[in-house]
Protein backbone atom coordinates (compact mmCIF):
# COMPACT_ATOMS: atom_id res chain seq x y z
CA UNK A 1 0.00 0.00 0.00
CA UNK A 2 1.40 3.52 -1.05
CA UNK A 3 0.89 6.67 0.91
CA UNK A 4 0.77 8.83 -2.21
CA UNK A 5 -3.01 10.85 -1.26
CA UNK A 6 -4.82 14.21 -2.21
CA UNK A 7 -5.43 16.40 0.28
CA UNK A 8 -7.33 20.21 0.23
CA UNK A 9 -10.91 21.83 0.74
CA UNK A 10 -13.76 20.82 -0.63
CA UNK A 11 -17.47 21.80 -0.47
CA UNK A 12 -20.47 19.81 0.49
CA UNK A 13 -23.76 20.08 1.10
CA UNK A 14 -24.92 19.52 4.70
CA UNK A 15 -28.28 19.72 6.40
CA UNK A 16 -30.75 21.75 4.36
CA UNK A 17 -28.35 21.59 1.49
CA UNK A 18 -26.21 24.08 2.94
CA UNK A 19 -22.74 24.94 1.42
CA UNK A 20 -20.05 23.61 3.90
CA UNK A 21 -16.36 23.76 3.66
CA UNK A 22 -14.76 20.58 4.53
CA UNK A 23 -11.10 18.80 4.52
CA UNK A 24 -10.80 15.75 2.30
CA UNK A 25 -7.95 13.43 1.88
CA UNK A 26 -7.68 10.18 0.41
CA UNK A 27 -5.27 7.84 -1.66
CA UNK A 28 -4.25 7.96 -5.13
CA UNK A 29 -4.45 4.34 -5.36
CA UNK A 30 -7.12 1.62 -6.98
CA UNK A 31 -7.87 -0.05 -4.34
CA UNK A 32 -11.61 -0.12 -3.34
CA UNK A 33 -11.74 1.80 0.05
CA UNK A 34 -14.28 2.71 3.35
CA UNK A 35 -14.10 6.46 4.24
CA UNK A 36 -14.12 8.18 7.10
CA UNK A 37 -15.76 11.55 8.67
CA UNK A 38 -14.03 12.91 11.41
CA UNK A 39 -15.88 15.43 13.41
CA UNK A 40 -14.10 18.19 15.21
CA UNK A 41 -13.68 18.93 18.41
CA UNK A 42 -15.54 22.23 20.01
CA UNK A 43 -12.38 24.21 19.31
CA UNK A 44 -13.32 23.77 15.32
CA UNK A 45 -12.08 23.10 11.99
CA UNK A 46 -8.14 23.33 12.66
CA UNK A 47 -4.86 22.16 11.63
CA UNK A 48 -4.81 19.41 13.95
CA UNK A 49 -7.84 18.20 12.63
CA UNK A 50 -6.64 18.04 9.20
CA UNK A 51 -3.60 16.17 10.04
CA UNK A 52 -5.80 13.24 11.44
CA UNK A 53 -7.83 13.22 8.10
CA UNK A 54 -4.35 13.14 6.42
CA UNK A 55 -3.58 10.16 8.93
CA UNK A 56 -6.66 8.03 7.66
CA UNK A 57 -5.77 8.57 4.20
CA UNK A 58 -2.58 7.22 4.65
CA UNK A 59 -3.34 4.32 5.89
CA UNK A 60 -5.99 3.68 2.83
CA UNK A 61 -9.08 5.64 3.71
CA UNK A 62 -11.00 7.86 1.81
CA UNK A 63 -11.47 10.48 5.30
CA UNK A 64 -13.15 14.22 5.33
CA UNK A 65 -14.00 16.85 7.84
CA UNK A 66 -16.60 19.09 7.61
CA UNK A 67 -16.38 22.31 9.00
CA UNK A 68 -19.85 22.21 11.40
CA UNK A 69 -18.86 25.96 12.36
CA UNK A 70 -19.39 26.75 8.56
CA UNK A 71 -22.50 28.83 8.91
CA UNK A 72 -20.77 31.32 11.21
CA UNK A 73 -19.44 33.06 7.72
CA UNK A 74 -17.36 32.60 4.90
CA UNK A 75 -13.73 34.53 5.49
CA UNK A 76 -14.00 34.59 9.02
CA UNK A 77 -11.07 32.61 11.21
CA UNK A 78 -11.93 28.64 12.31
CA UNK A 79 -11.36 30.67 16.45
CA UNK A 80 -13.74 33.29 15.41
CA UNK A 81 -16.23 30.72 13.97
CA UNK A 82 -16.19 28.73 16.93
CA UNK A 83 -16.84 31.18 19.37
CA UNK A 84 -19.52 32.17 17.20
CA UNK A 85 -20.83 28.70 17.36
CA UNK A 86 -20.14 28.53 21.23
CA UNK A 87 -22.02 31.48 21.94
CA UNK A 88 -25.23 30.00 20.38
CA UNK A 89 -25.03 26.92 22.67
CA UNK A 90 -22.85 24.69 19.43
CA UNK A 91 -23.83 23.01 17.32
CA UNK A 92 -27.65 21.71 16.99
CA UNK A 93 -28.12 17.70 16.98
CA UNK A 94 -30.57 17.54 13.75
CA UNK A 95 -27.98 19.59 11.73
CA UNK A 96 -25.21 17.88 13.39
CA UNK A 97 -26.64 14.65 11.46
CA UNK A 98 -27.34 16.11 8.44
CA UNK A 99 -24.04 17.87 8.28
CA UNK A 100 -22.25 14.28 8.79
CA UNK A 101 -24.97 12.85 6.34
CA UNK A 102 -23.92 15.31 3.90
CA UNK A 103 -20.10 14.48 4.56
CA UNK A 104 -20.84 10.41 4.15
CA UNK A 105 -22.66 11.04 1.13
CA UNK A 106 -19.62 12.75 -0.52
CA UNK A 107 -17.26 10.36 0.59
CA UNK A 108 -19.38 7.35 -0.72
CA UNK A 109 -19.44 9.58 -4.39
CA UNK A 110 -15.31 9.39 -4.68
CA UNK A 111 -14.06 6.67 -7.38
CA UNK A 112 -13.36 3.80 -5.50
CA UNK A 113 -15.25 3.97 -2.61
CA UNK A 114 -16.52 0.32 -1.21
CA UNK A 115 -19.84 1.88 0.40
CA UNK A 116 -18.74 1.72 3.77
CA UNK A 117 -18.62 4.61 5.96
CA UNK A 118 -17.17 5.17 9.65
CA UNK A 119 -17.29 8.36 11.95
CA UNK A 120 -15.14 9.42 14.94
CA UNK A 121 -15.00 12.61 16.89
CA UNK A 122 -13.09 13.93 19.62
CA UNK A 123 -14.28 15.71 22.81
CA UNK A 124 -17.65 17.22 21.26
CA UNK A 125 -17.20 15.38 18.63
CA UNK A 126 -17.31 11.80 20.35
CA UNK A 127 -20.87 12.71 21.65
CA UNK A 128 -21.85 13.85 18.25
CA UNK A 129 -20.34 10.31 16.64
CA UNK A 130 -22.45 8.56 18.52
CA UNK A 131 -25.24 10.93 17.87
CA UNK A 132 -24.39 9.61 14.02
CA UNK A 133 -24.44 6.27 14.61
CA UNK A 134 -27.47 6.44 16.40
CA UNK A 135 -29.21 8.61 13.48
CA UNK A 136 -27.83 6.98 10.40
CA UNK A 137 -27.03 3.70 9.18
CA UNK A 138 -23.38 3.87 9.70
CA UNK A 139 -20.58 0.86 9.40
CA UNK A 140 -18.54 1.85 12.43
CA UNK A 141 -17.94 4.39 15.27
CA UNK A 142 -15.45 5.82 17.32
CA UNK A 143 -16.09 8.17 20.50
CA UNK A 144 -13.09 9.21 21.65
CA UNK A 145 -14.06 11.08 25.10
CA UNK A 146 -17.33 12.00 23.76
CA UNK A 147 -19.13 14.44 26.78
CA UNK A 148 -22.78 14.51 27.72
CA UNK A 149 -23.65 11.48 26.17
CA UNK A 150 -25.20 10.21 29.64
CA UNK A 151 -24.96 13.41 31.85
CA UNK A 152 -26.07 16.60 30.59
CA UNK A 153 -23.50 19.96 30.70
CA UNK A 154 -23.07 21.88 33.94
CA UNK A 155 -25.48 25.27 33.61
CA UNK A 156 -22.24 27.13 32.99
CA UNK A 157 -21.49 24.94 30.04
CA UNK A 158 -21.01 26.44 26.59
CA UNK A 159 -23.25 23.49 25.05
CA UNK A 160 -26.58 23.51 25.24
CA UNK A 161 -27.13 19.77 24.40
CA UNK A 162 -29.22 16.93 25.47
CA UNK A 163 -28.47 13.55 26.94
CA UNK A 164 -28.27 11.09 24.53
CA UNK A 165 -28.41 7.55 26.55
CA UNK A 166 -32.02 7.31 25.08
CA UNK A 167 -31.00 6.41 21.88
CA UNK A 168 -28.82 3.78 22.83
CA UNK A 169 -31.40 1.14 21.29
CA UNK A 170 -31.02 3.17 17.90
CA UNK A 171 -27.14 2.42 17.75
CA UNK A 172 -26.69 1.36 13.78
CA UNK A 173 -23.34 -0.49 14.24
CA UNK A 174 -20.36 -0.81 16.38
CA UNK A 175 -18.86 1.61 18.49
CA UNK A 176 -15.62 2.14 20.31
CA UNK A 177 -14.82 4.06 22.62
CA UNK A 178 -12.16 5.48 24.08
CA UNK A 179 -11.22 7.36 27.30
CA UNK A 180 -9.14 8.52 30.42
CA UNK A 181 -9.33 7.47 33.64
CA UNK A 182 -9.31 10.73 35.10
CA UNK A 183 -11.81 12.10 32.61
CA UNK A 184 -14.78 13.88 34.11
CA UNK A 185 -16.84 14.64 31.41
CA UNK A 186 -17.28 11.92 30.47
CA UNK A 187 -16.03 10.06 34.10
CA UNK A 188 -15.63 6.53 34.36
CA UNK A 189 -19.14 6.53 35.76
CA UNK A 190 -20.57 7.91 32.51
CA UNK A 191 -18.44 5.46 30.67
CA UNK A 192 -20.42 2.17 32.68
CA UNK A 193 -23.61 3.72 32.42
CA UNK A 194 -22.83 3.95 28.44
CA UNK A 195 -21.81 0.61 28.65
CA UNK A 196 -24.89 -1.17 30.23
CA UNK A 197 -26.98 0.58 28.63
CA UNK A 198 -25.90 -0.46 25.03
CA UNK A 199 -25.28 -3.91 26.84
CA UNK A 200 -29.15 -4.07 27.71
CA UNK A 201 -30.11 -3.47 23.86
CA UNK A 202 -27.46 -5.81 22.80
CA UNK A 203 -25.39 -3.03 21.18
CA UNK A 204 -22.09 -4.14 19.80
CA UNK A 205 -19.34 -2.06 21.84
CA UNK A 206 -15.72 -2.21 23.14
CA UNK A 207 -14.97 0.49 25.05
CA UNK A 208 -11.54 1.14 26.68
CA UNK A 209 -10.35 3.37 29.41
CA UNK A 210 -6.52 4.46 29.95
CA UNK A 211 -5.09 4.92 33.17
CA UNK A 212 -3.25 8.18 33.67
CA UNK A 213 -4.70 9.81 30.54
CA UNK A 214 -7.82 12.54 30.95
CA UNK A 215 -9.69 14.09 28.54
CA UNK A 216 -8.24 15.23 25.07
CA UNK A 217 -5.09 12.95 25.68
CA UNK A 218 -5.25 12.42 21.63
CA UNK A 219 -4.50 15.94 21.49
CA UNK A 220 -0.49 16.49 20.24
CA UNK A 221 -0.53 19.95 20.46
CA UNK A 222 -2.16 20.32 24.13
CA UNK A 223 -0.53 19.56 27.72
CA UNK A 224 -3.62 16.93 27.79
CA UNK A 225 -1.85 14.88 25.89
CA UNK A 226 -0.48 11.14 27.05
CA UNK A 227 2.09 9.55 24.52
CA UNK A 228 0.89 6.15 25.58
CA UNK A 229 -2.24 6.12 25.33
CA UNK A 230 -2.70 7.94 22.02
CA UNK A 231 -0.63 5.31 20.57
CA UNK A 232 -2.47 3.14 21.97
CA UNK A 233 -5.94 4.53 21.16
CA UNK A 234 -4.65 4.70 16.98
CA UNK A 235 -4.20 0.78 17.04
CA UNK A 236 -7.53 0.37 18.25
CA UNK A 237 -8.85 2.49 15.88
CA UNK A 238 -7.13 0.82 12.99
CA UNK A 239 -7.64 -2.24 13.83
CA UNK A 240 -11.60 -1.59 14.57
CA UNK A 241 -11.99 0.03 11.12
CA UNK A 242 -9.93 -2.56 9.57
CA UNK A 243 -12.69 -4.93 10.46
CA UNK A 244 -15.91 -3.25 10.10
CA UNK A 245 -14.59 -1.10 6.66
CA UNK A 246 -12.89 -3.31 4.33
CA UNK A 247 -14.11 -4.44 1.25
Amino acid sequence: MTDAMWAGTVTVAGHEQAELEAYLARPLGETPRGGVVVIHHMPGYDNSTKEIVRRFAASGYAAICPNLYSREGAGVSPDDQAASSRAKGGVPDEQLVGDVAGAAAYLNSLDHANGKIGVIGYCSGGRQSFLAACSLEIDAAVDCYGAFVVNEPPAQFPMRVKSLISKASDLSCPLLGLFGADDSHPSPEEVAVLSAELEKHGKDHEFHTFPDAGHSFFAVDRPAHRPAAAVEGWKKIFDFYGRHLSA
